[in-house]
């Protein structure tokens, strides 16, 4: 299926193409010679959003719709709060937020006041069809009035509500609320920016295309994942076998390979065409994925001797194109969720568990080396063989840094749930004593009783980041259930 605009020029996203050129630039690879897969475009989805409070001479004229009116009172936060100032405040912020991310802010400039006003607003969303609603709520007796909003609206809305624009105990109904994320707090930014990112990543995630490679489908096949509302290409192995077979190695593919080995701390046990046949196997994966106009793509990749594409996993993954083994359906979904909500690639893997030291141990063969993001410096690694069938192909073995805070998680498709656990690296234990796969990982899950307890089943994704919190509001914001310590 091919896309109507060029993926390898056209980017709509300059997020998104400073990502694919940053990894470009560090591999020193011409983007023209088809190494590396640009983005697809995506619409930006629409947040619709509008402050609610009085302005002052309202409140003086006695015609505030609360029942202070008569005796001219400011309720909290008193008369001076400066709502103006506070609302352009939070806009500039608002807006700097926005430029990094896939959506559009459509929040009134003026302040909403009166029940016709709210009535007005939500016969405005039921049109429009926002894929969420900010509100902020900067009046103590305002609360009552925003209820209906919730009421009429089916869809995420972040809800900030600053702390001293409310007397006594926040409102249960928005502390409580499904598919609401409420902020009550001082200038919590980083809050409102997880509530947007979220959004972001949804948005993303239903307009995106995984491309699924089967050893069992004889013909190619459709589906679509529930909620994400994302299709779901599935193709033959033939296919790839097929595809992989006919790519001969080019200069710029032999100059990759020179890279990978040169950047390496240490090889071991590697020869000359372990190298080309992992670059003629990351040459195969582009190539296949823009066959099929795919965002991501997951292989049944256990069993294709020569052809596993470990190393173009790895690099794709550290350059935000989601690549998840094994034809893994939620381990690609999560690695997809992680590269929209954390930008950064993730480290899919198999779980172990150190019961003495109530550790966990996370191991597998494509992690990136580019565990903090496209643009930021990537981690040392050796190269090694794959470690469960000849021929010996080529993996990363990447060394995490100590101390750093990850993220355990992992999506459910069908299911409404997720993982989301928040711990610290250990460390990188070397092979032997620790087995397992190529890279492997021991770390420390916060305030966890026993390791095992969080066992999310094969294959869940391990970030190098502290992002419990941010999966946290996707969940609130999208009624997923959820697991976690964070």
């Amino acid at each position: 299926m091919a896309n109507a605009c060029n993926r390898r020029t056209f980017l709509k996203s300059a997020a998104a193409f400073a990502a694919w050129g940053a990894v470009c630039k560090a591999q020193g690879l011409n983007v023209s010679a088809g190494l590396y897969a640009a983005p697809r475009p995506k619409k930006p989805g629409v947040v619709r959003g509008a402050f609610f409070y009085p302005p002052e001479q309202v409140v003086l004229d006695g015609k505030c719709e609360d029942g202070w009116s008569k005796e001219r009172w400011f309720t909290w936060p008193g008369n001076q709060y400066k709502p103006e100032e506070q609302q352009a405040k939070f806009m500039a912020r608002l807006n700097a937020m926005a430029k990094g991310l896939d959506i559009e802010l459509a929040i009134d400039a003026a302040p909403v006041y009166t029940d016709a006003a709210i009535q007005g607003f939500i016969t405005d969303i039921a049109a429009s069809k926002p894929d969420a609603l900010i509100l902020f709520n900067f009046w103590n007796s305002f609360s009552a009035k925003i209820a209906p909003i919730l009421d009429a609206y089916q869809g995420p809305i972040i809800l900030y509500h600053p702390v001293g624009s409310n007397h006594q105990l926040p409102p249960a109904r928005f502390r409580t609320a499904k598919r609401v994320q409420y902020i009550h707090s001082v200038e919590h930014w980083e809050a409102l920016e997880r509530g947007l990112r979220a959004v972001h990543a949804k948005v993303r995630m239903r307009q995106s295309r995984l491309l699924r490679v089967s050893g069992r489908l004889e013909t190619e096949a459709d589906a679509r994942e529930v909620f994400f509302d994302m299709p779901i290409h599935g193709i033959p192995a033939d296919h790839f076998n097929a595809l992989f077979d006919e790519t001969a190695v080019t200069p710029e593919m032999r100059r990759l390979a020179r890279k990978i080995r040169s950047d390496a701390r240490r090889v071991t046990d590697l020869q000359e065409e372990a190298f080309l046949d992992a670059v003629r196997a990351h040459a195969t994966v582009l190539k296949i994925m823009e066959r099929h106009d795919a965002d991501a793509i997951t292989i049944e990749c256990l069993f294709l001797k020569h052809r596993k594409p470990c190393l173009s996993f790895a690099l794709n993954n550290g350059a935000l194109v989601p690549c998840g083994c094994e034809n893994d359906l939620n381990a690609s979904l999560t690695l997809m969720l992680g590269a929209n909500l954390f930008g950064c690639g993730g480290f899919q893997h198999n779980p172990e568990f150190d019961t003495e030291r109530n550790l966990y141990l996370g191991s597998h063969c494509t992690c990136t080396n580019r565990l903090h993001g496209p643009d930021a410096k990537a981690v040392p690694y050796r190269l090694r063989p794959f470690f469960h069938q000849l021929p010996k192909t080529l993996a990363l073995d990447v060394v995490w840094p100590q101390g750093a805070s990850v993220t355990l998680c992992k999506y459910h498709s069908g299911e409404n749930r997720i993982d989301a656990w928040a711990g610290k690296v250990v460390e990188s234990p070397e092979c032997p004593p620790v087995g397992g796969c190529a890279t492997r990982v021991l770390v420390e899950l916060a305030g966890v009783k026993d390791v095992c307890e969080t066992y999310p089943g094969p294959h869940p994704i391990l970030y190098c980041l502290d992002g419990a919190r941010q999966l946290k509001t996707f969940a609130q914001l999208y009624e997923l259930d959820l697991r976690t310590n964070g």
